[in-house]
């Protein structure tokens, strides 16, 4: 391997961190944010920003052709999974950070890939090796810990937050997001699909906060603070921009698998930043459930891996008996 070729192979990684330290980081600036911005006002800049900072890179690329290849069900397809991974997930996230910790939000996330994989293998009959259930097992119990300040009894009563509950739904959407995307969208380009996506999630989200925040919620934004610009730009073009851009150049570089595995650091960066930037506390439970829950997704991204393998392997024995 050549100078050239290994400084583009660690400026790669590099920027996988910078993506995976950006996203650690949205929990933070989005709780920021929603101090003293409606939350739904909020999203919607962020997303119209977001979503017109990416539709100009995509045109620098050249690419803004394939907006104009979309097919009818595709559009279909592109709206519903705005309605749940933009619309309301947004909505449930954003509202959740005015009711729970950063960092407690970041560590309940681990059981995103968890529920996809679940489902996956429910909807499309996935198979779970021994990995991906111990993984599953692990992020279970240790988000467990980490809703239950480290007390077990406290599932038991039934004393579970608002922010809780609605952290729990914004997984559920983003899982409904994903198995969108899966089902409707295949063979679309991914910046493609998330610049559309950005796009009609914004417009969805305009009258919404009309309705339900009114224009006094947009008046807010003349009064926010610096600190509070500050943390919607960096959500916006960090968190949003930044970080999508920097994952599909992993994406292409490294391929899924590889850029995916970053994501496993997620909830470290989101406890991190949330004791840096916000100054919360790091909690025994958080500490412990943490670990419990970020080891988890690394075992199920490993099981993912050898799963991913086997089948290859498969397929490659198939067509060496059918050619012979």
């Amino acid at each position: 391997m050549n100078n050239h070729s290994t400084t583009t192979h660690w400026s790669v990684h590099l920027r996988l961190l910078g993506m995976v330290m950006f996203w650690g980081a949205s929990y933070s600036w989005a709780k920021t944010v929603v101090a003293t911005v409606p939350p739904i006002t909020a999203a919607t800049l962020r997303f119209f920003l977001a979503s017109f900072a990416l539709l100009v890179w995509l045109h620098r690329l050249r690419r803004t052709r394939l907006l104009l290849t979309i097919t009818a069900r595709q559009w279909a397809g592109l709206t519903l999974a705005a309605i749940s991974g933009i619309v309301l997930y947004t909505m449930c996230f954003m509202i959740a950070l005015r009711h729970i910790d950063a960092g407690r939000a970041a560590v309940l996330f681990a059981l995103s890939p968890v529920l996809t994989l679940l489902l996956a293998a429910w909807l499309f009959r996935e198979k779970l090796n021994t990995l991906i259930v111990t993984g599953i097992l692990l992020a279970v119990v240790g988000s467990a810990i980490v809703i239950a300040h480290g007390n077990p009894l406290t599932l038991l009563r039934g004393h579970i937050g608002l922010g809780e509950w609605l952290i729990f739904a914004s997984i559920f959407l983003w899982t409904g997001y994903t198995l969108i995307g899966r089902k409707m969208l295949g063979g679309m380009d991914a910046l493609s699909t998330t610049v559309a996506t950005l796009l009609i999630g914004a417009a969805l989200l305009l009258p919404v906060s009309l309705i339900v925040e009114g224009t006094a919620g947009w008046a807010t934004l003349l009064h926010a603070t610096p600190a509070t610009w500050g943390a919607l730009l960096a959500l916006t073009f960090g968190s949003t921009v930044l970080a999508y851009a920097w994952y599909f150049d992993g994406i292409r570089a490294l391929g899924a698998g590889n850029a995916a595995a970053y994501l496993t650091l997620e909830p470290v960066f989101g406890v991190l930043f949330a004791a840096l930037w916000l100054g919360e506390s790091l909690h025994l439970s958080l500490i412990g459930g943490g670990v419990l829950a970020v080891g988890g997704m690394v075992l199920t991204y490993l099981g993912r891996r050898r799963h991913g393998s086997a089948l290859r392997r498969k397929r490659r024995l198939s067509q060496a008996d059918t050619s012979s």
